[in-house]
């Protein structure tokens, strides 16, 4: 459709809108029902073939998220929505293809009501069909999780003791060098937590403690020193990871820092979170090639991928390497695998998350890597690619990153070079003037207590 020209009229652009909208719908649906058919015809195969009912259909809802360019967990809704609309909510099902309701709404009456029995299910299905296009978002999902609590209270009650198991705290990115710290808590303790920020801060706002600062800030300041245990939330100890080029570092230049795991960072800022922490702050060489920017690799004798190595592949591959998939990596294992005759070295590495690295091992589906990245091939045939990033992403015709002036200057810090220059810790001093460091002019910086000072390395036999 990237033909046809724009309306002529507002009233045009309008009636396309909503056109387009019911059209959006209708392709969802037409994705739901190939992928219930998908699901289906792999388990009927599998079946034939004598494969447990338990195990049947492992590594589709994998599949599902490649072919829809969205992380596995994605993949898994999207295949418990398709099972859940065909095979128990015929009104939703249908009010979705005829471009009624969108995706988001549908999904909102698969999850309000998944914890039913199919049979319980299918009658909130029939009680909400004539409420699914009027209402908000908002409205919907109370309306049906109201019906289905309703219908069965005693599973209602289950369906909320298991969500409680739940519970779990996670990180995202946020614009602006920021980022979402959120806690997944029982409705009382999520209050409870927020009522005793709000009225700290108060507190503290009307004896002046809060300075300059508003509410919302010294709440998101309690947290982070309550939390951490300091006095103050700038002087947390724990480690980060950031990855910086020598000349960002250095010498003032802007090449965005890469926080390990979580992504880019002014350099600016990056200096400043060095230069301000009252912690201890080390350095630690990191060797790219001048080409691609890809971090060098090394070899183990050993099969399992530990130590420096695992460092290694921690910070070349940042989130998992699955294409799509951004969830932290919690496993460090062979794409060509050992038992097959796949080196255990960096080339042959892959940071997955837990899940990649369990449905990589089912029937079918095949990993390969080089340094220039990893390609996943599933049962069906089709292939999926995820190229290997530069270690810092540099901008259309930046020259590779390299040695520049002998001079170096980080103001107020000296860096101490040991061991032939492979690591270095910085301690204030009164404008500094440094020595020009060897290597690649890749740095990988640790802001935190001394005993992570062996968290980042070189690789053995640099010079």
């Amino acid at each position: 459709m990237a033909g046809v020209p724009t309306a002529d009229s507002e009233t045009e652009a309008i009636d396309r809108i909503r056109v387009l909208e019911e059209l959006k719908a209708a392709c969802a649906a037409a994705q739901v029902r190939e992928t219930e058919a998908l699901y289906s015809r792999r388990c009927a195969d599998e079946a034939a073939r004598g494969i447990p009912a338990r195990d049947r259909g492992r590594g589709v809802a994998a599949e599902v998220a490649l072919a829809r360019r969205e992380s596995p967990s994605g993949g898994s809704r999207s295949l418990g929505l398709a099972r859940t609309l065909v095979g128990d909510m015929p009104h939703t099902m249908a009010a979705l293809a005829d471009g009624t309701i969108s995706e988001f709404k549908a999904t909102v009456m698969v999850r309000e009501t998944v914890w039913l029995p199919a049979e319980a299910r299918r009658e909130v299905d029939a009680l909400m069909a004539d409420r699914l296009d009027s209402l908000g978002i908002r409205r919907l999902g109370g309306e049906a999780r109201s019906h289905a609590q309703r219908l069965d209270p005693a599973a209602a009650v289950r369906h909320l003791d298991r969500a409680v198991t739940e519970r779990r705290v996670s990180v995202r990115p946020a614009p602006g060098g920021m980022a979402y710290l959120t806690a997944l808590l029982p409705m009382g303790r999520a209050v409870a937590c927020l009522a005793a920020l709000r009225r700290s801060a108060a507190t503290a706002t009307g004896t002046g403690e809060a300075a300059a600062r508003t509410q919302d800030q010294v709440m998101a300041d309690l947290l982070v020193e309550r939390v951490t245990g300091q006095a103050r939330a700038q002087d947390v100890p724990v480690e980060i990871h950031l990855v910086m080029s020598e000349a960002a570092l250095l010498r003032g230049e802007e090449t965005p820092a890469w926080i390990a795991g979580h992504g880019p960072l002014p350099a600016g800022t990056a200096r400043s979170m060095i230069g301000s922490t009252d912690g201890e702050v080390f350095l630690r060489r990191l060797y790219t090639a001048p080409e691609s920017g890809h971090l060098v690799g090394m070899d183990s004798r050993r099969r399992e991928f530990g130590g420096l190595l695992r460092r290694l592949v921690l910070l070349r591959d940042d989130t998992c390497r699955t294409p799509w998939c951004d969830a932290p990596i919690r496993h460090v294992d062979h794409a060509t695998p050992h038992r097959d005759g796949g080196p255990t070295s960096l080339d042959n590495a892959s940071g997955l998350c837990a899940r990649c690295n369990y449905t990589k091992e089912n029937a079918g589906w095949v990993h390969a890597a080089d340094p220039g990245g990893l390609a996943v091939t599933t049962p069906t045939g089709h292939r999926y690619e995820r190229a290997t990033a530069a270690l810092l992403p540099a901008a259309p015709g930046d020259p590779p990153t390299g040695m520049g002036p002998p001079r170096r200057q980080l103001p107020g810090y000296e860096m101490v070079f040991g061991r032939g220059g492979l690591y270095g810790k910085v301690i204030p001093v009164e404008a500094a003037q440094l020595p020009a460091p060897r290597g690649s002019g890749v740095f990988g910086v640790s802001v935190g207590e001394a005993q992570w000072a062996q968290y980042l390395a070189s690789p053995p036999g640099c010079p």
